[in-house]
């Protein structure tokens, strides 16, 4: 007997699901990150379906592996929380971004290809000339998240992801008093052109850099 093949809207209902999970998750995850649900505060999971025009479902997907990367605190019977910063964490939390910032700098200068090696060129320009502090944090993020992503390893970019978000978290908090940000992403900028100069050992010494100075401007605040 042949087995009947699932009907194609089952398959689309599924598909759907996870794109609506993934759209929630990285939406509540910027608000966690950019602090606009403050640490401690609860998370609304109603309020939150409703502003994203999503199910609860999908929220609640998004919160669980919020949760897993310690973004989000969830008590049984008391609801969700964005979790406390702690600035206590924060070498722990560049110990493994030094070290693996490192890695995947060398990697993606070894790997990038010439679509990618395009796209941290466009990424380069946006950054020649932005003054703006809101605009170069963007920036700096996303040459982060790039680096990653350029890297090829999907392993490697999933601890990456959870270090930088924690990380992004303390910055928020103490960048209105650090007076360096200009330098901060420029120094990113520079991993970037030593990856488009297929240089893997001076990409991952001035990743490495980068991390321990962002470590050193943010324990100066505190």
């Amino acid at each position: 007997m042949v087995t009947p093949l699932p009907r194609p809207s089952s398959r689309v209902r599924t598909s759907n699901s996870e794109l609506l999970s993934d759209r929630a998750y990285v939406a509540i995850r910027d608000k966690l990150i950019s602090l606009d649900i403050a640490p401690g505060d609860t998370i609304d999971e109603e309020r939150l379906a409703a502003e994203l025009g999503v199910g609860r479902t999908p929220v609640r997907e998004a919160i669980k592996r919020l949760a897993h990367q310690k973004l989000v605190v969830i008590y049984p019977r008391r609801g969700s929380y964005a979790s406390e910063i702690d600035v206590a964490d924060l070498e722990s939390i560049c110990d493994i971004r030094e070290r693996l910032e490192g890695l995947a700098a060398e990697q993606a200068a070894r790997q990038a290809r010439y679509e990618e090696r395009q796209e941290l060129q466009r990424l380069l320009a946006e950054f020649n000339g932005c003054t703006d502090p809101t605009a170069l944090l963007e920036l700096d993020t996303a040459m982060h998240r790039t680096v990653h992503r350029l890297a090829h390893n999907e392993y490697l970019r999933d601890i990456l992801m959870q270090s930088l978000d924690l990380s992004l978290r303390i910055w928020n908090m103490a960048r209105e008093r650090l007076p360096h940000l200009e330098h901060h992403v420029h120094s990113q900028a520079e991993v970037l052109r030593a990856i488009l100069d297929r240089d893997p050992e001076r990409a991952g010494e001035l990743a490495q850099r980068h991390v321990r100075e962002f470590e050193d401007e943010v324990r100066e605040m505190f």
